[in-house]
Formats: structure tokens, C-alpha cells, sequence
């Protein structure tokens, strides 16, 4: 297969890449700005033309988009479907006038469980998980086998990037300062697994919703194999739920007064904070390699 991987410059872009030509498949990497490793520098969602881009290619895959965790001033809305839903939109409209197969889209797992859990109604309460939905559904559209890769939390690291959750994460556990954790958890993975996960699914021409998982983590084992990792191992203490719950009502208190409007709305993030969010693992592994690496260990 020959492959376009939109955001090829990413922690998730680079591993698709770097597994595709591992299988002997040719991978053309595409990003907004011009880097090493970059084959061509393009913002897919204002090109006037892709189609030269996408000559030869038999697939590609979305590994680009807005961040849940990115705050602005002003509504969220446009600006995520100017991240998140126009550049999927026009790079798959593209790709099946350019006589591709197959797609995949990385995405996120909040769509998995708004899916299988309707009643905690994440896409009505966050502005993030409805732009994921609404991806998906662009994407798949434009008649192609798209997969939507539904990616936890991940650990890893490639070229100058990092999880982006993970940073103020590593800051707090190489501290002195004491570790807290609520109930809960989350599914997580590697980053080398979204990229074997998006390769098998593009391999397969897989139209199917995909969450990805190799281990599912409470917050207290999170926190603590980090801090192991980064050589601060200590106790890990409960903090109660009302706390919590709590600090997120006056944080989206406080983002209302100042006019900021997070993808993830403040207030209702404990419903998704004190759940077990966790995916039966496609291909279980340990993470213990990719949580050194993510701490920099």
C-alpha cells in the first residue's frame, strides 16, 4: 500500500508512519509546517487542490485535529470543526475522487463510551466529544472504508513530541510535592499501538469503530508507575470524590465569568474523571516501556 498520513509529523502521526514502512508499505507524510521528516507541508483543510497530493495513493489516514484539552475565549464549536471535522471532511472527499480504498481517522475514546453509554450523554455536555462524532460521520460519507481509531490516554514519545496530557503529569510526579487521586481510571495505550492498531485496520480496509486499550489504569496506578518511572516512587493518596467534583463546578464557574471554552466543559468532567473508563484490550501489553519513555526515564 502507498499511504498519506495527514499530521505525519505528530506523536500518533510518526508511528503510523514509522509501522507502515516497518510492513513494507510506502507512507507519505504530510503537516502544516515544514520539519524533518515531513514530505510536504500542507494545512489540508484550505488547500485548493489535493489531488496531486493524493495521486498513487491507495489510503490515508487523519492523524491531525484540535486538542480536548485546547481553551480559547469565545465559543469552542467552530473552532474545533475547523480542527477537528473540515480538514477530515475534504481530505476524504479527496481521497475517493483520487481512487483511494481505504482510511483511517485517529480519533478519541470519549466516542466509545458515549456510544455504548448514551445515558451519560458526553456528546450533548462536551463540545470536543460531539466534533469527534461529527468527524466520523463526514468521514465516512464520502463512501470510503474509513476506521475510526478511538484513542485513550498515551504513553510514548517519538521526535520532539510527547503526550501533551503527560507534561504538567511529569512535572507534578518528579516534585517533592504529594501525589493525590481520585476514583477511577482510564484505558491507555501506546503510542506504538495506535500506529500497529491504525496499520492493521487499513491493511484489513476496516470501516469499524476501533478503541484501542492495552492496559485500563485506576488513577492511583497511573500516577504511581509514573512516579516509579521517573524515580519518585511514593504513596499515592485517596482524595474524595466531592472535592473534586467540587474544584471542577467552580473551575467552569470561573471559565464563565472569563469567556473561556474548553473542548471538554469544565463542570462536567467529573462524570468522566470518576468513572473506570476502560476498553477490553484489543492486544493487551504492558506499558511499562512507553511510561519510561513518556517520563523521560
Amino acid at each position: 500500500m502507498k499511504i498519506l498520513v495527514v499530521g505525519g509529523s505528530g506523536l500518533l502521526g510518526q508511528h503510523v508512519r514509522d509501522e507502515l514502512r516497518k510492513r513494507g508499505h510506502e507512507a507519505t507524510t504530510v503537516a502544516r509546517t515544514a520539519r524533518e521528516g515531513v514530505d510536504r507541508a500542507l494545512d489540508v483543510s484550505t488547500a485548493s487542490s489535493l489531488h496531486t497530493v493524493l495521486e498513487g495513493h491507495d489510503g490515508v489516514v487523519f492523524a491531525g485535529g484540535m486538542d480536548d484539552r485546547a481553551v480559547g475565549r469565545g465559543p469552542v464549536e467552530p473552532r474545533l470543526y475547523a480542527g477537528n471535522v473540515a480538514p477530515v471532511a475534504a481530505l476524504l472527499r479527496a481521497a475517493r475522487e483520487a481512487g483511494c480504498t481505504r482510511a483511517a481517522v485517529l480519533g478519541s475514546y470519549y466516542t466509545h463510551f458515549d456510544r455504548v453509554h448514551p445515558e451519560w450523554g458526553l456528546a450533548a455536555k462536551h463540545p470536543y466529544v460531539r466534533s469527534r462524532h461529527e468527524q466520523a460521520r463526514v468521514a465516512r460519507e464520502m463512501g470510503l472504508p474509513v476506521a475510526v481509531i478511538e484513542v485513550p490516554f498515551v504513553f510514548g514519545v517519538a521526535d520532539g513530541r510527547v503526550p501533551q496530557w503527560s507534561v504538567p503529569i511529569v512535572k507534578w510526579v518528579r516534585s517533592a510535592a504529594p501525589l493525590f487521586a481520585p476514583v477511577g481510571g482510564t484505558a491507555a495505550t501506546s503510542a506504538h499501538g495506535v500506529g500497529v492498531a491504525t496499520v492493521d485496520a487499513l491493511e484489513q480496509a476496516s470501516g469499524a469503530d476501533l478503541p484501542v486499550a492495552e492496559e485500563n489504569l485506576s488513577w492511583h496506578d497511573l500516577l504511581a508507575r509514573m512516579a516509579t518511572a521517573a524515580g519518585h516512587s511514593r504513596p499515592i493518596r485517596a482524595i474524595p470524590a466531592g472535592p473534586v467534583r467540587a474544584a471542577f463546578k467552580i473551575g467552569g464557574f470561573l471559565n464563565g465569568i472569563t469567556g473561556k471554552q474548553p473542548g471538554l466543559t469544565v463542570q462536567h468532567l467529573d462524570d468522566l474523571l470518576l468513572r473506570e473508563l476502560y476498553v477490553d484490550p484489543m492486544n493487551p501489553a504492558p506499558l511499562d516501556k512507553a511510561i519510561r519513555e513518556t517520563t523521560g526515564s
